[in-house]
């Protein structure tokens, strides 16, 4: 019995505040920027040499650090490139089916950078080949909304015709997918001056307006948390079985392609689209670094955030990417110094993130059985500097205390703000004012902490600067950020009860406001699963008591209610997923089916119920509402019981 009761006398309650105060205080802004710099001097995308050389000195670097370990771990993913001999682009033809104005090839090269190589021009990773040629429609942003406007409203029919769409509202390959179900035969993607461009600044490299050459690339899948399209649910080892290119996951069936405002403004007329980019198998590599916990080192958390970027990565994702190595560099510094964390901390540098989120997808896929039972955290470190206003934070409810707890412990970075905490700024420059929190929103998808988050039910967050302009070296009060990032996940590390708070905010996140439209009720009740919600109510509340009265001196019993705490957001994983995205399977929050960034409240429920009104076949549209409001009560019910104490 010993072997399971061995008391301790360490106080790593009390350990944790110190090291946590030392923690940060080791965060250097001055190292951050010189990490931003390092990682910025060459582009390096997923599947080339020189994303392998990041990887490699990344790897070195951590290991100088002082972690226990450091791996690369390769996977073989199927990757898409431009054609470099025959280039894709948009042409205008007359009616004799001449070429009679050709959109850019690449975008203007900017000062000092003339003679830097490899530079992929701009692109819709995984586009379709083809020619197609025929008239353009456009649908303003691409949304469901907008074809539904088209054709219920103004009467046009998008069939076999090429769409244009800004970008801007959801995500790309949403945009691809809704042209896909109107007939189009193609679509152009760009960027309207209206939406990337403010009053009276000037375009880059002047001001922070985006130029008129410039284009944003980006993955055009929709993958629905399947990974490496041809590997959907297993990671892509030598070894994997691959499907077809023809049955691979999420592919696109058109010819997609972005270009700039410049070239948007001529395309008013018959155009033809001359795509001609390649997928193939390409090997990634992810940099993996381990701290060993000293009194749990069965207990994972993970901070990770991707290294590829489609060229530099100024923003994204190096302004993540060098806060996590910033972090290496403190929590190394510290163990020289003594500190061993409580629980194991894992440091990860993804690959191909930019591809489909492949990189996090294979390593989770290829560890899931050890995350599903160890890991209590997942923080995820993208493009941790976007604008200079405020903080922005996404996480689960479970870890919304712990966020306001740590950022009122770090210093607002704002002029003028001297002797603020974080939190107090936040919480000033928030526009909920009539919240007495600053506004932590949901989590939907579009970087790496989808597979931890929605297919393994781990609790997962991520934290950002947000909001007006970006200037990374001209603020380097900004990159302040970063210990708010970072400390959290060390803290999760450290401290002996770190989620004890949760409650409360995981019973608002079962907030059914969403559902509650006067027509749904006319049709069905929410009953089971308002009861549903009442009993997990009642069952926090009796846990929260508990854990007031917890002995903390006790091991087991903390290692006991630590663990409810981390297996309480597997109870809400459904084994057999979302309808038609079986690798979306967290009951309460997932991606939107109409926008993969935005994240979903009860998404079952909101799918089965979007539309209804069109619906062929009503009664058969409602009883899949009925389904998924018995799922969710289910869920939810299960839940409840993981609470209780035997």
């Amino acid at each position: 019995s010993g072997w399971f009761a061995r008391p301790t006398t360490v106080n790593h309650g009390h350990v944790s505040k110190s090291f946590l105060h030392d923690f940060l205080d080791e965060m250097q802004a001055e190292n951050i920027k010189h990490h931003l710099r390092k990682f910025t001097r060459l582009p390096h995308l997923a599947g080339t040499q020189q994303n392998l050389d990041l990887a490699e000195q990344i790897r070195a670097e951590w290991m100088e650090f002082g972690l226990d370990s450091v791996e690369l771990v390769p996977y073989d993913v199927l990757l898409s490139y431009p054609n470099k001999t025959n280039p894709n682009y948009i042409s205008i033809v007359d009616h004799l089916g001449n070429q009679i104005f050709n959109t850019s090839l690449a975008e203007p090269v900017p000062e000092g950078y003339e003679d830097v190589t490899d530079i992929v021009p701009p692109y819709s990773a995984f586009s379709a080949k083809g020619q197609p040629e025929d008239e353009l429609v456009y649908v303003n942003y691409g949304r469901t909304e907008d074809f539904f406007k088209l054709q219920r409203e103004l009467g046009i029919n998008c069939s076999g015709k090429i769409v244009i769409a800004r970008y801007g509202k959801i995500f790309r390959g949403n945009k691809v997918k809704n042209a896909i179900l109107a007939g189009a035969k193609g679509i152009v993607l760009f960027s309207d001056p209206a939406d990337y461009c403010a009053d009276g600044v000037e375009p880059y490299p002047d001001g922070w307006n985006l130029p008129g050459g410039g284009t944003q690339r980006g993955n055009v899948l929709n993958l629905n948390g399947a990974g490496d399209p041809l590997t959907p649910g297993y990671p892509a080892k030598e070894y994997t079985y691959r499907s077809s290119l023809e049955d691979a996951v999420g592919l696109p069936k058109i010819p997609v392609h972005p270009i700039g405002y410049h070239d948007a403004v001529h395309l008013l007329h018959k155009v033809r689209m001359n795509i001609h980019t390649n997928n193939q198998v390409t090997r990634i590599y992810n940099v993996i670094g381990w701290i060993r916990g000293a009194v749990e080192p069965d207990r994972y958390v993970i901070l990770g955030g991707h290294r590829d970027a489609w060229v530099f990565g100024g923003i994204d994702p190096v302004s993540g990417a060098a806060v996590v190595h910033e972090s290496v560099r403190a929590a190394g510094k510290l163990m020289k110094k003594g500190w061993r964390p409580r629980r194991t901390l894992i440091f990860a540098s993804w690959d191909a993130e930019e591809f489909g989120l492949l990189g996090s997808t294979e390593w989770a896929e290829d560890n899931a059985r050890v995350l599903q039972e160890r890991a209590v955290a997942y923080i995820n470190a993208d493009s941790a500097i976007e604008g200079m206003y405020t903080l922005r934070v996404d996480c689960t409810p479970s870890l919304h205390t712990l966020v306001y707890d740590i950022t009122k412990k770090v210093w607002s970075p704002e002029e003028g703000e001297e002797g603020m905490s974080l939190y107090q700024s936040w919480h000033k420059r928030d526009n909920s004012t009539e919240r007495n929190a600053p506004w932590i929103s949901k989590l939907g998808s579009g970087s790496d902490f989808e597979a931890y988050f929605i297919r393994l039910g781990i609790a997962s967050g991520r934290a950002r600067y947000t909001k007006n302009r970006v200037s990374v070296f001209e603020k380097p009060s900004a990159t302040a950020v970063t210990p708010c990032t970072t400390s959290k996940s060390m803290r999760i590390g450290m401290q002996q009860n770190s989620s004890n708070k949760s409650f409360h905010s995981r019973c608002k996140a079962l907030d059914l406001s969403c559902l509650l439209s006067a027509s749904f009720f006319m049709v069905y009740a929410l009953d089971s699963l308002f009861s549903a919600v009442e009993n997990f109510t009642v069952a926090a509340g009796d846990f929260h008591q508990r854990l007031d009265q917890l002995d903390t001196s006790n091991a087991l019993a903390v290692r006991m209610v630590n663990d409810q705490l981390m297996y309480l957001e597997r109870a809400f994983i459904d084994p057999l997923g979302l309808p038609g995205r079986p690798f979306y399977r967290h009951i309460i929050f997932a991606p939107s089916s109409h926008n993969k960034y935005a994240g979903e409240s009860f998404p079952g429920i909101y799918d089965a119920l979007f539309d209804i009104e069109n619906a062929v076949d009503p009664q058969k549209a409602w009883d899949e509402v009925k389904r998924q409001i018995s799922i969710a009560a289910f869920t939810v019910n299960a839940a409840a019981e993981t609470l209780k104490p035997f």
